[in-house]
């Protein structure tokens, strides 16, 4: 078993800390989904007050994610993190500060919630670029999914501790551990080492935009699946973001009842992780987009809604669709893009498949209110499902395959 764990990702150096520290912050993050939804809808009771929170955090970090791949590619990648973290730790803590006390405010709320996501379009390139430089090629689909493995094994403790959290104390009890979880992530990235050997030859800011540009405009199976994410991000986590919680509110017991939903789902996630731990499917984006399919019966779920035993179910499944997703991308990306230039690819993957998840979090709730929260989720799902399918027309989708190792 020693042998096996030094052969694997967990044997290079550099990818330990990289786990422990995206692992760490994560397990905060679990907590402040659960504590921050409930918070808005304790202050207000409003579907569109949390839409409006969350789609504050979601603009600045679509505004600034090329400024943050270039910058994750001029700088050691770490350190555009381990600063990411820090700025991500004080503006939670100020948020659970307000909370605790009882002064806050929904537009403080989205003030911070602003400044957090500013600094997010700094650490998910850097994030996501950096997985190349710490293990070998061979080694990369399946550091992928230690790595999305240990992100998901702290949403499964982390999203059901936060829901009881919440539930027996206050959201600002939850908000408080992710703040502290920030700082922790920021210590294990700060020891990493990296070899100044990946440096631009550009020093221009446009010069580098155009050079990212060209690399993601060529490649049409990257540009399509990008556009199909605009509208599934935006449709899915609108449903889920802001009609979960307020469904679970009003008829599934609450918050203890979504955190139980949300860690089935984090249990699907790990499932699909070590799933595709061993099994190394040859058509990379045929499996992942099979995944995409897989997340669609939870929003059917939620529109019932379904009891919460069902949800439970649908959850997981969900996930381990979503974590196909995740693992057959990242590879894919890796596999095809120069890493000289993969911070700055993957900060346009980004724009484009978050670009309009601000307006579905914004608008949800007041479609919901307007039409009904069935009819919402339910042409949600009809959205999500016509631009997954759509992507298979499209060769390159269905004939990318993995590259001898």
């Amino acid at each position: 078993m020693i042998d096996r764990l030094r052969a694997g990702p967990l044997g290079q150096r550099e990818f330990r800390f990289l786990f422990l520290g995206r692992t760490t912050s994560f397990v905060g993050n679990a907590f402040a989904n659960v504590a921050l939804a409930f918070a808005v809808l304790d202050l207000t009771g409003s579907k569109a007050d949390l839409g409006f929170v969350l789609a504050a955090r979601s603009i600045p970090q679509v505004l600034f994610l090329l400024v943050g791949g270039i910058w994750a590619d001029r700088l050691p990648r770490h350190r555009v993190m381990v600063a990411s973290n820090i700025v991500s730790g004080l503006s939670q803590g100020v948020i659970a500060v307000l909370l605790l006390t009882g002064q806050a405010e929904v537009w403080q709320l989205a003030a911070l919630g602003a400044i957090n996501g500013l600094s997010s379009a700094f650490f998910f390139p850097a994030a996501t670029g950096i997985v190349p430089q710490t293990v070998p090629q061979r080694l990369l689909q399946p550091a992928n999914a230690i790595l999305r493995l240990g992100q998901n094994a702290s949403w499964i403790g982390g999203a059901a501790f936060g829901g009881l959290v919440v539930a027996a104390t206050s959201p600002g009890v939850g908000i408080a551990v992710d703040a502290a979880s920030f700082f922790a992530a920021a210590l294990f990235l700060a020891l990493i080492h990296l070899p100044s050997t990946l440096k631009m030859e550009a020093a221009n800011f446009f010069a580098e935009l155009r050079e990212g540009w060209y690399e993601f405009s060529t490649r049409t199976w990257l540009w399509v699946i990008v556009l199909q994410f605009g509208f599934v991000n935006a449709v899915e986590l609108g449903v889920q973001g802001v009609l979960g919680p307020a469904i679970a509110k009003d008829n599934l017991g609450g918050a203890a009842a979504w955190g139980l939903i949300l860690t089935a789902e984090s249990l699907g996630l790990v499932v699909g992780g070590l799933i595709l731990l061993r099994l190394r499917p040859q058509r990379l984006l045929i499996t992942a987009t099979i995944g995409v399919l897989l997340t669609m019966p939870f929003l059917l779920g939620l529109a019932g809604p379904m009891p919460v035993a069902v949800l439970i179910v649908l959850a997981a499944l969900a996930g381990i669709g979503t974590e196909t997703f995740g693992i057959m991308w990242d590879t894919t990306m890796q596999q095809e893009i120069p890493q000289e230039k993969l911070s700055r690819v993957y900060s346009y993957d980004a724009l484009g498949s978050w670009v309009l998840i601000p307006l579905g979090l914004a608008v949800a709730g007041p479609i919901a209110e307007l039409i009904g929260t069935r009819e919402t989720i339910l042409a949600a799902t009809a959205i999500s499902l016509s631009a997954t399918l759509a992507v298979l027309f499209v060769r390159d989708v269905r004939t990318i395959s993995r590259r001898v190792e």
